[in-house]
């Protein structure tokens, strides 16, 4: 079901795929502390941008906290997920407030495991993926999973919540 590289740890978020029945792929990297990004994952990793995700925690002026996750290479319209979250405006949550809200820390955000369930926003074009990874609960590890399974663990919306054009990793 589950595959798990040797000297890679199960994270919470992990576990909960486990409990779900859900099947993963554990892909481990030395994270760079000056580098927290998704784009240097993905390099890392030797993937394209377009199926490595990052998860962004962001705040509703109406619903309060949620989560987007969206490829490497693009930014987040703020516009469009206030549209789609029903809130007028949203905004992201500060470097300071995430352990508190979430208990992962940055470059180690997953939407799946969190101290609390918020509602998740993927990125729509995620969905014609076999699989996509995205971050496992723990800096320097991510998941490879179908992103239908993905969206079922954590009840995500797809929707079109990004501007730009991916790049092509360097």
């Amino acid at each position: 079901m589950t595959g798990l590289s040797k000297g890679l740890r199960k994270t919470n978020a992990a576990r909960i795929l486990d409990k779900m029945g859900i099947p993963y792929e554990l892909i481990g990297f030395e994270a760079d502390e000056r580098d927290l990004s998704a784009e240097r994952a993905a390099r890392d990793v030797g993937m394209p941008y377009d199926v490595v995700y990052k998860t962004l925690v962001l705040r509703g002026d109406e619903t309060g906290v949620l989560e987007a996750c969206i490829p490497a290479g693009l930014e987040i319209d703020l516009k469009a997920l206030a549209e789609i979250s029903g809130n007028k405006n949203v905004e992201m949550v500060s470097v300071k407030e995430l352990t508190a809200l979430t208990g992962y820390v940055r470059g180690g955000c997953s939407p799946i495991g969190g101290k609390k369930h918020y509602p998740v926003y993927i990125y729509a074009d995620a969905m014609n993926h076999e699989k996509i990874s995205i971050n496992a609960g723990a800096r320097g590890l991510l998941f490879s999973m179908s992103p239908l399974d993905l969206a079922r663990a954590t009840n995500a919306t797809p929707g079109d919540i990004t501007h730009g054009h991916i790049p092509r990793a360097e």
